[in-house]
């Protein structure tokens, strides 16, 4: 069963690659989505976060109160970690569900896991490629305060609690440069889906000979 990971750090740009990925039919399945799902109200992950982090997470409706939570998170280590280790196991059972039932239905189309915290795990050596969609710190701060809202010391914070470039760049197979404009990082993201359908599935190595390292 082949699986490519597509991963970058907050605001850099990975979902202008996988909108791109999805239109040119290319299966896509989001970990951040089915974070979501693992953690919906009745779940054993929610139940576990209440547990360490206390009813203060939870809103009034039963559900994960996100903004609270990242709160505590962001600026401690410590507590980040002890999310993690509920979190990212569950994440990883049910995304391996969603891999089988795709290759079940649709074995001859390409499928992409868009991963963001790939780098901070240990799982980059089970993907056939891993793929990097990369923008600088620099560029990811700028992102997060003037599209997103945030406040300097917030931007700092939610992408420092990340793996850095270093760190990214180091497990990549390929690196799409999405540190420029969006039509950039769009025709990268069309080089590597046309890559995925003609190499897919046992040739995917063959894309970094045709997709180097961008963006370093």
């Amino acid at each position: 069963m082949a699986v490519v990971a597509l991963t970058g750090g907050i605001a850099a740009g990975k979902s202008a690659v996988t909108d791109v990925l999805s239109a040119e039919g290319i299966t896509v399945i989001d970990a951040d989505q089915v974070a979501r799902d693992v953690v919906a109200p009745g779940q054993p992950a929610l139940i576990d976060i209440e547990k360490r982090f206390g009813p203060e997470v939870i809103t009034a409706e039963g559900g994960l109160d996100r903004e609270a939570l990242g709160q505590r998170v962001f600026a401690d280590d410590h507590a980040r970690a002890d999310l993690n280790a509920i979190v990212h196991p569950a994440v990883w059972e049910a995304s391996t569900a969603l891999f089988q039932a795709h290759q079940s239905a649709h074995p001859d189309t390409p499928l992409v896991y868009a991963v963001p915290l790939l780098a901070e795990g240990s799982r980059a050596g089970e993907f056939d490629l891993v793929v990097l969609v990369h923008a600088p710190a620099e560029t990811r701060y700028e992102r997060l305060r003037e599209h997103r809202g945030y406040d300097s010391q917030a931007a700092h914070q939610r992408v420092d609690a990340q793996a850095t470039d270093a760190q990214r760049l180091a497990i990549a197979d390929v690196t799409l440069d999405a540190g420029g404009e969006l039509e950039h990082t769009r025709e990268g993201a069309v080089e590597l889906a046309r890559g995925l359908w003609q190499h897919w599935p046992d040739q995917l190595h063959a894309i970094a000979r045709q997709l180097p390292t961008r963006g370093e």
